[in-house]
């Protein structure tokens, strides 16, 4: 059984996986998508590093050069990543004009050869993250067989978005919402293909929704619903496991949070960076329009004398 934070480009950094991380012992968190290029020929250092505290956590890469993947693996593979996943469904325009992301539903075959090469070099497993398909694909005759293909070459995890992707005509943020929800189409994979790790991702906005999905699928990958109310999707998240969770309340983690921001309010770093990702932790509750107010007005200039007002918002209705 697998429980997932989705890569979000802009969101999951590794300030979001330290809270996230807080939450969940067991949730496998993904690093924003990382080009091959970048890894490269940019400051690793500053695309890779990671807390410790993170692990289990996979990298995701984008690319679509089998010889530049390889590459981007073999350096990443010093960093201790706990898998490497390769981005076959995000579908932005600076994805498309790299010929990589969700274009490469399209091309089955080179995904194939870039994840052989990715393979070959990585010391941790290599997954996949794809649409049911793009365009005018038929998603009943392309999902199949891009999991076939996949299944030939050696990967045995993979992740489905159960939507299409339209390249033309919709924007990213439209693709996120606009195409619907397949997901009997994704259920319908897991008898098909029972030798592979399947998860399913895409709308999923409770654990009651992840509980239901798990009883077809092997994993479930939570995206948006995790970051803008991180604290019901993963505040009890370990339960799934049997486990207890680490907190019991929202409050608990935000006053847990405070000797990370002060260090890296320390090592120079700024408030937002981090609070940006914690403004939906109170999501529902008492409390919650203050705790967002003032860390949206002041944590962009402040120190942690604006992060413990906010707590302070939240801390007196909770007492």
């Amino acid at each position: 059984m697998l429980l997932s934070v989705a890569p979000m480009m802009d969101w999951t950094d590794r300030h979001c996986r330290v809270f996230h991380r807080l939450m969940s012992r067991r949730a496998l968190l993904y690093t924003e998508m990382v080009t091959a290029p970048a890894i490269i020929h940019g400051d690793r250092a500053r695309l890779l590093d990671y807390d410790a505290v993170e692990h289990p956590v996979a990298l995701q890469l984008g690319g679509s050069d089998p010889a530049e993947l390889r590459e981007a693996v073999r350096a990443a593979a010093d960093w201790g990543y706990d898998e490497i996943n390769l981005n076959v469904g995000c579908p932005s325009d600076r994805v498309q004009s790299g010929c990589f992301g969700a274009v490469l539903m399209k091309s089955p075959e080179l995904v194939a050869e870039c994840v052989a090469e990715m393979m070959a070099v990585s010391p941790v497993e290599i997954t996949v993250k794809c649409r049911i398909g793009v365009d005018e694909q038929e998603p009943a005759e392309i999902l199949p067989a891009f999991l076939d293909t996949m299944r030939r070459t050696g990967v045995r995890r993979i992740a489905i978005h159960a939507r299409k992707a339209w390249l033309q005509g919709l924007s990213p943020r439209e693709n996120r919402n606009v195409p619907p929800l397949d997901y009997p189409l994704v259920h319908a994979m897991k008898p098909a293909f029972p030798d592979l790790e399947l998860s399913v991702n895409g709308g999923i906005d409770s654990l009651d929704e992840v509980r239901a999905h798990l009883r077809v699928m092997d994993g479930v990958m939570v995206g948006r619903a995790a970051y803008h109310q991180p604290w019901d999707m993963l505040g009890s998240a370990d339960r799934l496991w049997g486990d207890t969770p680490a907190f019991g309340s929202a409050l608990e983690v935000a006053e847990a949070m405070r000797p990370y921001i002060d260090a890296h309010l320390r090592r120079g770093g700024r408030l937002h960076q981090v609070t940006r990702h914690m403004l939906g932790l109170f999501h529902g509750q008492p409390g919650a329009r203050g705790w967002r107010r003032t860390l949206s007005e002041g944590a962009s200039k402040g120190g942690l004398e604006v992060y413990d007002s906010a707590l302070a918002q939240v801390s007196r209705i909770a007492a």
